[in-house]
């Protein structure tokens, strides 16, 4: 899910990294210490422009905050001041829609050597303008600008100049105006959109607009990637990130007043979920990563006791859950284990690069190739095989319970397989009759949990149609490097939507966004662009779930991807974790996690 990777941290690594601190206590005997599992090598970067995968995500959230978080408990997802004392203000000048936020008085940076005497000074308005700014750097790849693209009166525009600079030969101009971000005192400001957004609230609580202290970024240089300074809860403890294996974070001795929620809904009780209403936060003293590039160490760390929670990987399903019913079984209740699962807003694909020379454009021939594809695929032999036959298949990129997925999961214009004969006929439509004179197509994936093993079915049944595949296998950080630079014909991986709206899907079809923005398929269509830019201005009404379904079907009529898949995840907890209620829809949820103290 939204994926960046940086070579310059990468340069920047040794087999341990000697990082942060900034004045935490390294955690007494007996303190509490969560123990948490990611489910890959981890991330990539701990600079939030720069990062955009789930991992990256969950690392820098536990060190920076965005304005606004979503509401702990709620569901479904609803929005809350985290670093503002109040929801902004909205009104209307000169036909243009302009945001008020006025920040506590309360949050300072975490203590840091880049700071005068090494202590954190206070948030201000001029923080959050400077960290909207890296956007447009260009020493940042411009690797997250698709989210505020188009969005912010002037934004664009200052891009633009400061390229022109920096192409020059000129420094990068931060203090330059931009007309949509106005600072009105250390605590107020003010943003202008170019029109009205519907999405803008969700789209700032998106980790890769974290406030970030310019101090930081300028002492610390390309190694900022590395060493984060935030207000959140956690620090990064010295030699505290050891790449592919482990990442350890102490508490914030200064972290800001916050407090566990004191709502909560109906069965929240059931789980004990209310008990801590009212409490500070956050509970633990050290939070550990351990990453697992493979599920069955994990699935066995758990079961000895050392990690807090686990999900469930697909291929150990029914040693924890009954099949039929999803039932914990008795030898993990007896334990005082929970089990839980999340649906989740996922779009699971495998894609084309449209850019690339043969498998890409939307010529006749192109398209009927990517057709004969889509038919040859089995996506019931993957949801059987790999996923306990419990995945949502479904048509397009928007997943289940958003606006714009097609009812029972079916489109009109539905491209799915297994339809060999026709696939056969594309094939040869397209040139390539029984696959003679198709040239052998790079395909890439990640190299964690069973994904090789799916690349193995579908290069068994393309192979049907005559298809070659030389499957080509990396970690996570390495996948998404190559489709970010455009060097994958063909890659697989999934998305979670940043914010519960279609539209989020559809911007990954909007043909500005292409990579390394969130358009990894390098997909443009005029028309569907046309609509895009129509309907992320429009509340949710009939008519914009009407446009939404028209564009999915535009988009599936060019099959950029095959897909879709949408997972149901299921977690095992451990009776000793407390206040834990999963979800994948955001990732600063650790600050709310207490746990027994351990010897």
């Amino acid at each position: 899910m939204m994926l960046r990777t940086s070579l310059v941290a990468l340069a920047c690594f040794s087999l341990t990294l000697a990082c942060g601190g900034g004045g935490a206590s390294d955690g007494a005997v007996g303190a509490k210490t969560l123990r948490l599992p990611m489910r890959s090598a981890g991330p990539g970067t701990l600079d939030p422009v720069m990062g955009s995968t789930t991992y990256d995500n969950r690392a820098a959230s536990m060190s920076y905050e965005t304005l606004l978080q979503y509401k702990y408990l709620a569901r479904p997802l609803e929005l809350e001041p985290l670093l503002v004392t109040e929801m902004p203000k909205v009104t209307e000048r000169d036909g243009q829609q302009v945001y008020r936020f006025t920040l506590r008085d309360d949050v300072r940076f975490q203590d840091d050597p880049c700071f005068e005497g090494g202590v954190g000074r206070p948030l201000v308005a001029s923080d959050v303008i400077y960290s909207w700014k890296r956007l447009a750097d260009p020493v940042n790849e411009y690797k997250s600008w698709w989210i505020v693209a188009d969005m912010i009166v002037g934004l664009d525009a200052y891009k633009e100049a400061q390229k022109a600079r920096v192409d020059a030969g000129e420094s990068f101009d931060y203090e330059a105006e931009v007309e949509g971000l106005r600072v009105l005192n250390e605590r107020e400001f003010e943003v202008v959109l170019t029109e009205p957004v519907y999405a803008f609230l969700y789209k700032i609580t998106q980790f890769q607009l974290s406030i970030v202290p310019r101090e930081a970024v300028e002492t610390y240089g390309e190694q900022f990637a590395i060493r984060p300074v935030g207000t959140g809860p956690y620090v990064l403890a010295k030699d505290g990130w050891t790449k592919n294996k482990s990442l350890s974070y102490l508490r914030n001795p200064n972290f800001h007043p916050e407090v566990y929620p004191t709502a909560h809904e109906a069965g929240d009780e059931e789980f004990g979920l209310h008990v801590a209403a009212g409490q500070t936060l956050p509970f633990a003293d050290r939070v550990e990563f351990t990453m697992f590039e493979n599920d069955n160490p994990m699935w066995l760390e758990f079961k000895a006791g050392g990690l807090d929670y686990s999900q469930v990987p697909a291929e150990n399903f029914a040693e924890a859950f009954e099949l039929r019913s999803r039932r914990l079984k008795a030898e993990f209740r007896d334990k005082g284990v929970r089990g839980t699962s999340v649906p989740l807003l996922d779009f699971i694909f495998r894609a084309f690069n449209m850019e690339d020379e043969l498998v890409g454009g939307t010529t006749d021939d192109k398209i009927a190739l990517r057709r004969a594809f889509a038919l040859a695929t089995n996506l019931k032999e993957f949801n059987d095989s790999f996923y306990n036959g419990q995945n949502i298949v479904y048509d397009g990129m928007i997943p289940p319970g958003l606006d714009g997925h097609p009812e029972g999961g079916l489109s009109a214009v539905s491209v799915r397989g297994p339809q060999l004969d026709e696939a056969r006929r594309l094939l040869a439509e397209a040139g390539y009759p029984g696959g003679e004179g198709l040239p052998v197509i790079d395909y890439y994936i990640s190299s964690g949990s069973n994904i090789p093993e799916q690349a193995s079915m579908w290069k068994r049944q393309l192979g049907a149609l005559g298809v070659q595949l030389n499957v080509r296998q990396s970690n996570f950080a390495q996948l998404i490097d190559a489709v970010n630079s455009k060097k994958a014909p063909m890659f697989s991986f999934s998305w979670s939507s940043d914010y519960p709206d279609g539209e989020n899907n559809l911007s990954l079809f909007y043909s500005p966004n292409v990579s390394p923005g969130s358009n990894h398929f390098n997909y443009s269509r005029p028309e569907f662009d046309e609509l895009y830019e129509k309907v992320r201005a429009m509340p949710p009404s009939p008519e914009r779930t009407r446009l939404y379904e028209e564009m999915r079907d535009i988009v599936l009529a060019d099959v950029p991807f095959v897909g879709s898949m949408a997972r149901e995840r299921f977690y095992v907890i451990q009776p000793s974790l407390k206040n834990f209620k999963p979800t994948e829809a955001f990732y600063n949820w650790v600050k709310y996690l207490d746990v027994a103290a351990r010897p």
